[in-house]
């Protein structure tokens, strides 16, 4: 069982940056892939990023590419999103996934945990 716990979401003028964090619970962490996924209102989830356990292996959205990081550290059984150059068609619920499956997937059905979510909110 993992429960996921994400923060670090807010509202940002267009260009800023923001970090959001996903803390997990669970003995495994660091065999689990992770993903971030967002959901705007009226709209579909949709794929945002994805990390290996070993964070050796990397999958972006082409919306974000070359904008949005993520990185994990498993000592403290955490992930992360770095986003930069934010745009206000950024603005959604963000959310926080992990998979014991080894693909970085990138449809929803890939990943079995979620997180509650955390909404981010960037002005123009």
């Amino acid at each position: 069982q993992v429960q996921l716990v994400e923060s670090g979401g807010g509202l940002v003028q267009a260009g800023g940056s923001l970090r959001l964090s996903c803390a997990a619970t669970g003995r495994t962490f660091s065999g689990y892939t992770m993903g971030w996924f967002r959901q705007a209102p009226g709209k579909e989830r949709e794929f945002v990023a994805a990390i290996s356990w070993s964070a050796g292996n990397t999958r972006y959205a082409d919306s974000v590419k070359g904008r949005f990081t993520i990185s994990r550290d498993n000592v403290k059984n955490t992930v992360y999103l770095q986003m930069n150059s934010l745009k206000p068609e950024d603005t959604a619920v963000y959310f926080c996934a992990a998979t014991n499956r080894v693909v970085l997937g990138t449809t929803p059905g890939n990943y079995k945990w979620w997180g509650q979510g955390t909404q981010v909110t960037v002005s123009s």
